[in-house]
């Protein structure tokens, strides 16, 4: 559906009030009860164990067998991130370095303590157990509260699947889909990642890009929306949930040159088929990007108030042995460096830049002057005050470097 209900396009203007989206303004720490992307496939290999932070709460993960178990790296007793020295006794538990505090990988269960075996607290306590899924090269961890049920679909929490004959985009879930990608520590806040995701007057930041200039894109300075048409808001009740910009939907001023300023957009070649869309728990999808037929995703998920992991992807339709390779050789000459290093850095020193401006207890919030381009940024944060599941409260000491 289009944005009327939402927000009128050009309302943006100035200060807005806060009372309409102020469950987002609590989210410094995240979405909980979401599901996220913890690790790449390829990240952990069998008997391997990492540790990550999502949302503030710490995790370590396990691949035995093939199956990647997910639990709280956080031992009862004194509370140490097990995942800083790991230890594995068994192919069905994980033990805690300091004390000897083993868990079962199943089920989260204190099983035994190894210079205290018949202790009474044995059997009577253990830690949090998380859902996971693997797909496609990603490793996904649903990240909620004990006892949540029912936990979501997968793809519930993913860009919907996009009917297109010509190019369909390829997807995370569809079995015909390969994802490379990197990730890397930004240092802002998960929300100023999203808005700059998808912020359709920021593409001036890659005006000057290699990979823009080596070929001759002729990449919009911004885009502004001039009809809420521009906009399509995705809130059925049994699917993601998120919005679009329709850029080639003709309610779109492609601003290609700015007269006052004797600055217009490099390139010749239009960009085709280009659309950005962002949905809960904070996924971006870039269709046509970085070229005709391909999709990049990227994720901002949050490390703790200040910090966020940001995944950039691209995601390939391919079906025979040849296209992979082909498309592994495309990735590891061109799609890493150009689009996913170097045309991103723009925006990750971008939302790092807004950070002290947003952090806690900083003005950006209160201060911040919105125009009509903003439209979507607004509605965004109404969006998420709708449907997120569960705002994080925030967590202490997450020490997230501890892990790696």
């Amino acid at each position: 559906m289009s944005l009327t209900n939402s927000m009128d396009v050009g309302s943006a203007v100035g200060k807005v009030s806060k009372r309409q989206y102020e469950p987002y303004l609590k989210a410094s720490w995240g979405l909980l009860n979401h599901w996220y992307p913890a690790l790449f496939s390829s990240e952990l290999g069998e008997n391997e164990v990492k540790g990550v932070t999502i949302c503030g709460v710490p995790l370590i993960l396990r691949r035995v067998h093939g199956k990647v178990h997910v639990l709280r790296d956080q031992c009862v007793h004194r509370g140490v991130k097990m995942s800083i020295r790991p230890m594995c006794l068994t192919d069905d538990t994980i033990t805690c370095w300091y004390h000897g505090y083993t868990y079962n990988l199943e089920t989260g269960r204190l099983e035994t303590i190894i210079a205290a075996p018949d202790d009474e607290i044995v059997g009577t306590t253990g830690i949090q157990v998380f859902p996971v899924q693997e797909v496609n090269n990603l490793i996904y961890v649903f990240v909620g509260e004990p006892g949540y049920e029912p936990v979501p679909e997968l793809r519930l929490d993913l860009p919907p699947k996009l009917e297109n004959p010509v190019h369909p985009v390829a997807h995370p879930l569809d079995p015909d889909t390969m994802i490379l990608g990197v990730r890397r520590t930004a240092n802002a806040n998960w929300r100023l990642g999203v808005e700059n995701g998808f912020d359709p007057g920021h593409q001036m930041l890659h005006r000057d890009a290699a990979i823009v200039l080596a070929r001759d894109t002729a990449l919009p300075l911004g885009i502004n929306p001039t009809d809420p048409r521009a906009i399509t808001a995705y809130e059925d009740e049994d699917g993601p949930k998120g919005m679009m910009n329709e850029w080639n939907s003709g309610f779109y001023d492609l601003v290609m040159a700015n007269e006052r300023l004797n600055i217009k957009a490099a390139g010749n070649n239009p960009t085709v088929g280009l659309r950005t869309s962002m949905y809960l728990p904070g996924v971006l999808m870039v269709e046509n990007w970085p070229a005709y037929g391909l999709a990049q995703y990227e994720w901002f998920v949050p490390i703790d108030d200040k910090t966020h992991e940001y995944w950039s992807v691209i995601a390939a339709k391919v079906s025979t042995e040849e296209e992979r390779k082909r498309f592994q050789y495309d990735f590891d000459y061109l799609w890493r460096d150009q689009a996913l290093i170097g045309f991103n850095a723009d925006d990750v020193f971008a939302r790092e830049a807004m950070e002290n401006f947003y952090e806690e207890g900083g003005p950006g919030w209160d201060d911040e002057q919105l125009c009509g381009m903003d439209a979507i940024i607004v509605a965004w944060r109404k969006l998420v005050s709708r449907h997120a599941r569960e705002i994080q409260k925030p967590q202490r000491n997450p020490s997230p470097k501890l892990a790696e």
